[in-house]
Order: structure tokens, then sequence, then C-alpha cells
């Protein structure tokens, strides 16, 4: 590359910098500065191509304003160059900086300056460019026969100053003769709107804007393009070309449509307010839209903007060119001010007919407020809105659509629909989230334009497109809530309303949502008074005298509430997997099977344990709601019907402590949904039902247990009837034998005798006291005495299972002897007793009572154990008798015993069979006649039974 002359002086280097800075500054001229710079640059820096070339940002070119070549032929340097993707000149436009070839030769991207490096032989090349606030304003070639392109420091220094200042004076130049060059929009707008009062027809009005804009900007052509809403399509009404294009003049050729289908995006911008900008390769849209608006109105480069009244698009006012072209903002906005002026003037020119419509508008609600609420038949009432509406907004069908939450669906209220269309049977799908808060906050009609496209209410598309409906409002008949009614009316044509339009049909659908509102709580109470009525059905066939029913009187029954669920619910399906506690499988008792897509194989052996209804009902508090899905392959072999989706289960448990007796299984379809109001009422009808049957349960139990102990009561008191007849005629036949002579006989006949009749006058008083209720009688007797009495009762029991008994607490004397092989331990609890202690009551039953106790223990104690009676005062009133012993008892019994444990009478127990049931009974004695019985397990594992006994007065 080129180096500066070594004998150039520092000080010469700095002077001269210093001189053709001072003449960059003071210079106006474009030509001089040119000059000016390519002289400094020959004399301080050794090249031999020089080439200074300008920028064109609007055209992307650069063109030469001079410099020095080797033949002095400059026609060359004075060439208009076109950027071109690739090329090094654009590369060193756009980066900015500065670009260094070894060899101009070897490098293809340089295109004609390809061929100079070949003809001079230029080799080192340099490309600087000129700059200015990130704005290329030019480029700096410097070419050398020298191989390579390195330039000193102190050169590149001098050489980037120089350029620099060349770029701020080229770029305050460009500033002065654009600011002289600008076109100001608002001279001519304001001449405009002064033309446009003095005219009164709108089509010269046009006429004048497009004359105006086409003057200002001078483009090929300049168009008015009108918009119909009816086919949603643009049609020229004004062109700078034609003086009319109205559809209404016959003398001259309509303008092709341009629909909104075509160019959905270019709609949308403009129905937003926003002006579309095509120009030289950029564009206000996408690329693709950009490309099919271009090739549909036959241009390169255009400038829209819309016409708007009210929020509605009137249409646009375009510019357009034949050649791309960059718009400049005064071109914008003259534009969009012209489109402004036409959007003033525009609705002037309907102004009457605008009146009217208004007054019509406010006609027709005033008539559909009357029609709604004159009119006690609301289909009526819609019926006559539903004609005014249809007509004045040019729809095809108008549906009234209301939210079912136990469908989760919209269901059709009310719909209207050409002669020739035939309505719509379904129901409309659930919202989504995104439609539903939309339609919750917005305070107008939703407009859908085409629903092909629209990607609102998707799930609703597919039906509406094959029903013929293409376009849509959608209003929320109550503001501000949650959509449970909607007013939809449907177009089959691709098709808008105006912003007038819509809120007509607003304020519309919010009248129609207050008489929705009232149909919905007359509904409601409806179904108040019928859910009332069915549980008054219920609670007098669940009347509790139930108990002279059979069987099959009580299945129908059970059927009869089933139905009555069913009836609430409004459900085809309800069965009840019925059970008593104890049984291992349930039985299936069908209620209500109203469709033949929802069978049930009621003679199915379902288990208790392994069925997952069951088990998943037991353990909620409430209801469960079960989709089918999730049901295993075992319930679906009873449960086994195709229509079956959602299922309801429901146990019939009356209270935590009581053993549940059956499950209620409920289905529907797979969009159903339970409302609140029907499952309290549903649980309301199921608790009955479970007291019910558990009140038929414990009657039927109850009059067994009773018919068993009258029967088992009459046995024995004839049987007792019957010993004491046979022992009165034996003690007959023994006194009329007469007394025997032997003094030792008679003696022992006559105690005999006495002990004979003691029992017979006993048994007699059993007889005649206590024939059908137990008779408490007021004895006392020392304890030494009681506890004999009833040792001597077990003493046979005590040697068979080899016991060891121990007395505590008496005084006795000495060690307890082994009751099992020596009888002396029983007479000593008597003579070696100081205790004066006595109890007071019926001594007969005390005695059976501490006998059922000595038993039991005996019972499960092993051979060779230990039974322990500890005897103590606890207080002025009541003796403590603890019994322990080493035996074995379940747990479940002495939970059973526990007196504070509740006590279901239908679940199996412990307590229905000895020695539960008799030591229960005894428990129950004692706590009726003053005093206590309990059990309980010391830490040792020792069983220990606690009788408290109440004392005489005298010890007290």
């Amino acid at each position: 590359m080129g180096q500066p002359q070594k004998n150039i002086a520092a000080e010469q280097q700095i002077h001269a910098l210093g001189q053709v800075l001072q003449s960059l500054r003071e210079e106006d001229d474009v030509e001089v500065l040119i000059t000016t710079t390519i002289s400094y640059v020959q004399e301080q820096f050794d090249y031999s191509l020089i080439w200074i070339a300008l920028y064109d940002r609007l055209k992307h070119t650069l063109f030469g304003k001079g410099g020095i070549i080797p033949d002095r032929d400059t026609r060359f340097l004075h060439k208009r160059f076109v950027l071109n993707s690739g090329d090094l000149l654009e590369q060193v436009v756009i980066e900015q900086r500065p670009l260094g070839l070894a060899d101009l030769q070897t490098e293809v991207r340089a295109a004609e300056w390809l061929e100079i490096s070949k003809k001079f032989n230029i080799r080192g090349t340099v490309f600087l460019p000129i700059r200015y606030k990130d704005r290329c304003l030019g480029v700096l070639l410097l070419g050398s026969e020298r191989w390579g392109y390195l330039l000193p420091g102190e050169a590149k220094a001098r050489l980037m100053m120089v350029l620099g200042e060349l770029g701020a004076v080229l770029y305050q130049h460009e500033m002065d003769l654009q600011q002289k060059q600008t076109k100001r929009p608002d001279e001519p707008l304001l001449q405009l709107l002064d033309n446009l009062r003095t005219l009164n027809n709108l089509d010269q009005r046009l006429k004048t804007v497009v004359e105006t804009t086409h003057q200002f900007v001078s483009p090929s052509r300049t168009n008015i393009y009108w918009f119909e809403r009816q086919g949603r399509y643009f049609w020229c009404r004004m062109s700078n070309q034609l003086a009319n294009m109205g559809r209404d003049r016959n003398n001259q050729q309509p303008a092709a449509g341009i629909t909104v289908q075509e160019l959905s995006e270019f709609y949308y911008a403009l129905a937003v307010n926003q002006i579309v900008w095509i120009g030289d390769a950029r564009s206000s849209l996408k690329s693709h839209f950009t490309g099919k608006l271009l090739q549909r109105l036959q241009v390169r480069s255009l400038l829209a903007a819309p016409i708007m009244w009210q929020n509605d698009l009137l249409g646009f006012l375009a510019v357009e060119g034949n050649e791309p072209r960059i718009w400049t903002e005064a071109d914008k906005n003259f534009v969009q001010g012209a489109a402004g002026l036409i959007s003033l003037v525009a609705p002037t020119d309907g102004m009457e007919s605008t009146i009217k419509q208004i007054q019509d508008d406010s006609y027709l609600t005033s008539q559909i407020v009357q029609a709604i609420y004159s009119n006690q038949d609301l289909h009526e009432a819609l019926h006559n809105c539903a004609t005014k509406v249809l007509a004045r907004l040019a729809a095809t069908r108008f549906l009234l659509l209301q939210y079912n939450p136990e469908q989760n669906n919209y269901q059709v209220v009310y719909q209207t629909q050409p002669h020739n269309r035939r309505p719509l049977t379904y129901a409309f799908d659930a919202l989504k989230d995104m439609d539903r808060q939309m339609l919750k906050s917005t305070k107008t009609a939703v407009e859908v334009e085409n629903l092909n496209e629209d990607l609102r209410f998707l799930n609703w598309r597919a039906s509406l497109l094959e029903n013929g409906v293409r376009s849509l409002l959608i209003c929320n008949c109550v503001q501000g809530h949650a959509p449970a009614a909607l007013l939809l009316l449907a177009h089959e044509n691709y098709r808008t309303w105006t912003t007038l339009e819509k809120e007509l049909l607003w304020v519309v659908s919010q009248q129609i949502g207050v008489i929705v509102r009232q149909w919905q709580l007359h509904t409601d109470t409806e179904h108040q008074q019928k859910i009332l009525s069915s549980i008054k059905q219920c609670l007098r066939i669940l009347e509790p005298a139930q108990s002279e029913k059979t069987e099959t009187e009580k299945k129908d029954l059970e059927g009869t509430v089933l139905e009555q669920i069913a009836y609430v619910l409004g459900c085809p399906l309800t069965l009840l997997l019925s059970w008593t506690p104890g049984q291992a499988n349930a039985e299936i008792l069908p209620g209500v099977i109203a469709d033949s897509q929802f069978g049930v194989v009621t003679n199915a052996s379902v288990s208790i344990k392994s069925e997952a209804l069951i088990q998943w009902g037991l353990g909620q508090e409430e209801y469960l709601s079960v989709n089918v899905d999730d049901l295993p392959p075992e319930t679906r072999k009873w449960l086994n019907g195709p229509g079956i989706g959602q299922i309801l289960v429901m146990t019939l448990r009356t209270s935590a402590d009581y053993e549940p007796t059956g499950v209620v299984v409920m289905a529907d379809r797979r969009e159903r949904r339970w409302s609140q109001q029907s499952l309290n009422a549903t649980e309301t009808l199921v608790a009955q039902l479970a007291w019910s049957r558990r009140q038929q349960q414990i009657i039927q139990l109850l009059e067994s247990s009773t018919q068993e102990l009258r029967q088992l009561n009459w046995y024995k008191h004839r049987r007792l009837q019957e010993i004491q007849r046979t022992t009165t005629l034996l003690l007959s036949q023994i006194h009329d034998l007469g007394i025997p002579t032997n003094e030792l006989t008679q003696t022992r006949y006559q105690l005999l005798l006495r002990q004979l009749d003691h029992t017979t006058a006993s048994m007699t008083g059993l007889l005649k006291l206590e024939q059908w209720h137990l008779h408490m009688s007021g004895e006392t007797m020392p304890i030494t005495s009681f506890l004999k009495r009833s040792l001597e009762r077990v003493e046979t029991l005590f040697k068979q299972h080899k016991l060891w008994v121990g007395v505590h607490g008496l005084g006795q004397s000495g060690e307890e002897h082994d009751s099992a092989n020596n009888s002396s331990f029983i007479k000593g609890i008597q003579t070696s007793s100081s205790s004066t202690m006595a109890i007071a009551g019926d001594i007969v039953k005390f005695e059976l009572i501490l006998h059922e106790l000595l038993v039991a223990a005996c019972h499960r104690s092993q051979s060779s154990g230990r039974i322990d009676i500890w005897c103590r005062r606890l207080d002025e009133r009541l003796l403590e008798l603890s019994i322990t012993d080493n035996g074995i008892i379940e747990p479940q019994l002495l939970a059973a015993l526990h007196q504070n444990t509740p006590k279901d009478v239908l679940a199996p127990s412990h307590l229905d069979q000895p020695p539960g049931l008799h030591l229960l009974i005894c428990q129950n004695l004692m706590q009726q006649w003053g005093g206590e019985l309990h059990f309980y397990q010391l830490p040792d594992h020792r069983v220990v039974s606690r009788l408290l006994l109440p004392l005489a007065e005298k010890n007290s």
C-alpha cells in the first residue's frame, strides 16, 4: 500500500492537515469540498488511484464525484454504482468500517473495479467510509500498485480526521438541503379543508381530496376505496384517473372489489386505525402479505390511510406508485390528514338517514322492552324481539343460549332461522377460559367477521360452519358476570357490523338478560319445589313404623326412594349396593334404569372388601364423583352400560360410630355436572334412607331378640314350675313317711328337710315375684360370708383347673392355701377374719355376679395359674372387690366392655354371646343396683375385674 512520503517532516504534515481542515470548515460548495479532499490525499499520500463517491440512501446507490486515475480519463470516476447484496462497496456502506484488500485483482466482489485494477495494475486497496452520526455519506477509495493494504497509524489518523470533517460538512449540507426540499403538509391540508367547506356533495369532496393528495404526493395514481360490510370487500369509489368510480353511475365501469379474505392483514391494520406503507424493500406489513397486496393492486409501492368514523372502517385513501419508492414522513402525514378530513365529511352525507336510523333504533329498543315485560310467555316475547333485531341488523339467525352447569354446556333456549334452514339441535360446548374471561369483561358485542380465520370460540367453529354460519355477533346478557346467558346473531356470509349496530344489540341483550334471570329464578323455584316434594314423599314413605313390612315390601320402599333420588338429580340410573354388618358380599338393588345405555348386571356377586366403588365411598365423609374411565375392570363387569360416564357415590352412614349399611350409586353421561343444590337434596334423601334402614334393622333385631328371650323365659319358667311341683310332691311324701326313730338319722333327716323347704320356698318366691321382671330385695351379709359362699360354688372348678386362689384385705393369718387340693382355705376365711364389713342389697344376685366373674377368670386362666381377690373399703358407701388373674382376654372384648365406648347394635360384637354377653349383663345389673363393674388390663398383662358393692348402713 501507499505510505506517506518519508521526507515530509512532521511539522509540514500537521501544517497541511490544519490547512485542509480549515478549508473544509469554511467551504459550502460540495464540489469544492470534494476537490480539496482529493488534492490533500494526492499530496500527502502515495496512491495512484483515488476515488470519492457520495451515497444516496433513497436509491441505495453511490455516485462518483471525481478523483485521480492513471490514464487521467475521469469519466469512470463520475459513474453511478447501484449497490447489490454481497458487493464490497455495500459492505463498507452498511458496516461503516474501513476495508482493506491486499490485491484488488483477486477480489471478485469488486465488480467493475476488478477491470480497472487489471487495466492499471492496481493491487493494494483501501475503502474508507465517509460518515457522521452513524450515517454513511460516501466512500473514499485509495489504490496502489504495491501489494498489501496496511496503512500506518499516524497516516490513518490524519486521513480519518479529514474524512470526519468532510462527513460533518456533507451532513450539514444534506440537512439544509433536505429542509429546503421538505414538503410541509399543513398548508395544503388547511387549503383542502377550506375547499371542502364550499362543497355539498360527498363525491365532489372525495374528488377534491384525491386531486389535492395526488398533487402533493405525486404518485402514479391516487384512489379512495370504500368498504362494503355485507360481503366484506373494498371497491374503488374515486380515482384521479376517473372522475367518479361510484357504483351508482351507469356511465362508468366500477372497479373490481378487493375482498378482506384476500388481504386480511391489510384489512386488520386499517381496522385498528393504522397507516399502511410499502416502499423500496420496506413495509409495515409482513413480507407475505406485502407481495399479495402489491400484486393485487398491480403496483410496486403503496401508502394507505384508513377512513374511520366511530371506530368503524369506512374505507381508505391510497396513493400508489408503479415504481419502488420510500415514502417520506410528509407524505404519510398528508395522506393520514386527508383521510381524517374524509372521516369528518363522510357522515354528513347521510346525516338525515343517520338521525332517522337512531330514532328507529330507539323506537325498536322501546318496543323490545315493552314486548319482554308485557308478555308472560317468554318465547312469544323473544319471537317479537328476534323478528325486529334480525330485520334491523340484517342477520339470518337469532339464538339465545343458557349455561347448564350440570351438563357443562350451553343449551339453546330460543332460536329463529330462515325457512329453508334447519334449527340447531345440539348443545354448545362450554367456553374456553380465554373466551369466558373476554365475555365477562367486555362491555359491547363481540364481533367475529370470519369464523374460518378467527381463533375465538374455536370449539364452536366446526358445528357452526357445518350449519352455514360464517360471521357472528355475541353478547353476554349480564355484564360483568360469568356468561350464563348468551345472545348470538349469525349470518351466512362474511360481514361486519357498525359500532352503532353492535351497541344496539348490546342494549337488547341486557334487556333479555333481565327476563332470562327472572325466568331462571322461576325455574330454580320450581326445582326447589320439586326437591321439597320429593323429600316430603320420602319422609312419608320412610315412616318409623315399618316393622310390619315384609322383606319384599322393604325392597320396594328402597326402590321408591331411589326413584325420588333419580327424579331430583335427573339421572337415568340409580341403584343401591346393600348389606348388613358382618356380610361379605353386597346385594345390588336397582332403583331406576331409564335407558338401555345404562345397563347393570343385578345378579352379580359384589365383594364388599374388593369392590372399588364401595371402598371409595366408605372413605369419603360426603359424596364422591368418579369418571367411568377410573373404574377398575372388576366394577365394569357389573356396571357395564355403554352410556355411563359420570358416577356419583353416597354412603348410607348414620354416624361415624355406626357401621354403614350400603352405598347408593347414581350415573349419568360423561358431560354431566352435578349442581350443589341437587347434591344437597340427594344427601338429605340418602341420609333419611340410611336412618330408615338402620331403624328397620334395629327393630328387626330387637323383635327377633325379644321373641327369642320370651320363648326362653317361658321354657325356663315352666321347667322351674315343674321342678317346684315335683319337689313339693317329694316333700309331701317325705313328711308322710314320718320321722325316723334313730336320733342321729332323725337330726340329719330334719336338717335336710329344712334345707329342702328353704329351697322350695326360694323357688316359690322366684316364680311368683320374678316371672317377667327382676325383683330387688334388701338384705345384708358380712363380706366374709359373701366370699365364702361364692368360693364354695367354684371350688370344684378351681380343682379342675389346678388354680391357686388368694384372698387379700380381710385380715386372715397364715399363707394362702391351694384351693385345688385343700378345702381348709374356704373355712379359714370365715374363722380367721376379724372384719365386720357387710354388704347390702340383693345378696343372691350379688353372689351370682361374683360367681360369673370367678367362672370367667377360671376359664381364661391356664392350668396351675393364680387368681387373687383384693378386698378394700373404697369410701363410706362402697366396697371394692378386685379379681386379678393371669389369663388371656381378647382386646376387642375389653374394648366392648368399656362403658364409654359407643356400641352399634347392628354390628357383630363379642357381647352377643358368652362370656361377653354374661359379663355385659352383670355390668348393666350392677349399674342399676348402685354398684359398678369394670374390666381392664394391667401393664403386666394381668386382667382385673373390679366390682364395687354397696356397704350396709352400719358400716357407714
